[in-house]
Order: C-alpha cells, then sequence, then structure tokens
C-alpha cells in the first residue's frame, strides 16, 4: 500500500501542528465541565454529524466531492473508527480524571505512534528518537501522578486515565494510518469521509444513549463543548491533522502532542480555574524538551 506525502511543505505542516495542539486544549478543559452532563457515545455521535456537515458545504462548494474520492470506503471506516474510540474514551475519562492530567495522558501518543510505525511499516527508531520519546513519557507520567512521588512509584494511575490511555492508543494508529490509506483526496475531503464513517461507527453502538438524551434540557456547556468540539475541535483540527500529515512524518506530527498540557493550563486560567501546584511544572517541561527533541531528529 503505497503512501501520499506531500514534499517542500514541511514549514506549512508545523504551523498546522502548532495551531492543533492549542485548539485540542480546549476540548479537554471544556470536555471537563461538560463530561458528566451527557453520555459519551451522545456528544460525539451529535459532534460528528455536525462536523461531517460543515466540512462537507465546505468541499461540496469547492467541487471536491467526486466518486472518486469515495473510492474504497473502508479506509473511512478504519480511521472513523480509531477516532471514534478516542473520543469517546477521551470524554468518559474526563469524568473523573482532571484536565491536565488527561491531556498528559495525551502526550504518551509518539510513544504509541513509534511502536505503530514499527508495526506497520518497520520504522527503526533512532537513538535521539529514543531519547526523547522516553523524556517525554516521563514528564507525562510525572504530570499524571500531580507531582506525587508516592502515587508515582506505587504506579497508582486512576480510572479516567485509564479509560482515556486506551483511546490514545487508537489515536497513534490514525497518524500514520492517514498517508498510507489516502490515495491523492485533499485533505478537505479525507477528514469529510473520515467524520462521517465516525458518526455511523458511533451512531450504531450509542442509538440508545442518542434518544435517551434529552437535549433541550442540556446545560448550557454542554451546547457550547459541543459546538467547539464539532467545529473547532473536530472539523479544523481533523483538517489540520490531515494537512500536516502529508507533509511531515508520523513521528514530527505527534511530537506536537507535547504541547497539549501547557495549552490546557492556559485554558484552565483563562476558565478561571487555579493553577496546578508547581512541581507539575516539571513534568511539562520534561514534555516540551522532548517536543524539541523529536523536532530537531534529523532521520525519523
Amino acid at each position: 500500500m503505497s503512501r501520499v506525502r506531500i514534499p517542500g511543505q514541511s514549514g506549512r505542516g508545523h504551523l498546522a501542528m502548532l495551531l492543533f495542539s492549542a485548539l485540542v486544549a480546549g476540548s479537554f478543559s471544556l470536555g471537563s465541565m461538560a463530561a458528566n452532563e451527557i453520555a459519551p457515545a451522545a456528544l460525539n455521535a451529535a459532534r460528528f454529524v455536525l462536523a461531517a456537515a460543515v466540512l462537507g458545504a465546505v468541499a461540496a462548494s469547492t467541487g471536491g466531492l467526486t466518486r472518486a474520492a469515495f473510492a474504497a470506503p473502508w479506509r473511512y471506516l478504519i480511521l472513523g473508527g480509531l477516532l471514534a474510540v478516542y473520543f469517546v474514551t477521551m470524554f468518559e475519562g474526563l469524568k473523573t480524571a482532571p484536565p491536565v492530567s488527561a491531556a498528559a495522558v495525551f502526550t504518551l501518543t509518539p510513544l504509541m505512534a513509534a511502536g505503530f510505525g514499527w508495526l506497520l511499516e518497520g520504522q527503526v527508531m533512532t537513538t535521539r528518537i529514543a531519547v526523547a520519546l522516553a523524556i517525554g513519557a516521563l514528564g507525562a507520567l510525572w504530570v499524571i501522578f500531580r507531582a506525587d512521588w508516592s502515587a508515582f512509584r506505587a504506579f497508582e494511575i486512576g480510572r479516567g486515565e485509564m479509560i482515556f490511555f486506551g483511546g490514545c492508543a487508537a489515536h497513534a494508529a490514525y497518524t500514520p494510518m492517514v498517508p498510507r490509506l489516502n490515495r491523492g483526496e485533499s485533505p478537505l475531503v479525507f477528514a469529510f469521509g473520515t467524520l462521517v464513517a465516525a458518526a455511523f461507527v458511533i451512531g450504531l453502538p450509542g442509538a440508545r444513549d442518542i434518544l435517551e438524551t434529552d437535549w433541550a434540557a442540556l446545560p448550557r456547556i454542554v451546547w457550547i463543548t459541543l459546538i467547539y468540539v464539532a467545529i473547532v475541535a473536530s472539523s479544523i483540527t481533523f483538517f489540520l491533522l490531515q494537512f500536516a500529515a502529508l507533509r511531515l512524518p508520523a513521528s514530527k506530527v505527534m511530537a506536537y502532542t507535547y504541547l497539549v498540557p501547557s495549552w490546557v493550563i492556559g485554558w484552565e486560567v483563562a476558565l478561571g480555574q487555579p493553577l496546578p501546584k508547581a512541581l507539575v511544572a516539571v513534568g511539562l517541561a520534561l514534555t516540551v524538551l522532548a517536543l524539541v527533541l523529536l523536532l530537531e531528529a534529523r532521520k525519523l
């Protein structure tokens, strides 16, 4: 299976992922405020339908929705299924996991992506990449354990973090699969097909939750979160992720996940939440260091 990648546009790919990390961070902060007000399946089915409608309208206006773009629809089902697992477990995990802690779990994605790269494509890590991933994982764990050394040594991980970890594994497989399954479709059209598939994958098993949800009585924060995750954290970020995945190696794309916990703290402060304790900053510094090492690695 051939891979599609656009050469000479790495700078645009980096800018796309910088914006991606900032926008994704907002879904952690807003998601934690709405997670206990609506079933994850209902929220995510609605967000994917709305996001697909927005991207579909844009794609249709540009003439990109051709029959050829939807050849081999099983490709979209694979990608949509991976995203469905990721987002449902994210909101399920945010019922109990603090936003910064959940974002730290997300930073374990590059390590898992490296493993999928080895399984799917036989990619071998350089020493520099291995060191960077180890540093990033250590920093992530430090934040996940709330800078509590006793909890760190006992490896006491919360239920929410464990649930979201499974979703992050699905996300890690998603990124290298984009260029592997893309057959020349534009990022806009490819993202639209993925969103439609994700809505289908969530909608079938989640039909009962969708029907039992009293949509008219939902708190305002749920609607704010739904609009944000549908328009910003789905339509826009999916486009950015696929745009970058066609211009950068998977390891560099996933490296930007290390910025998400820092962005989450900014979101939390903006929403009136207190800063985490100072020792957590040590873990955040390690994740940023891992980002720098991964981006400077020559052979990925």
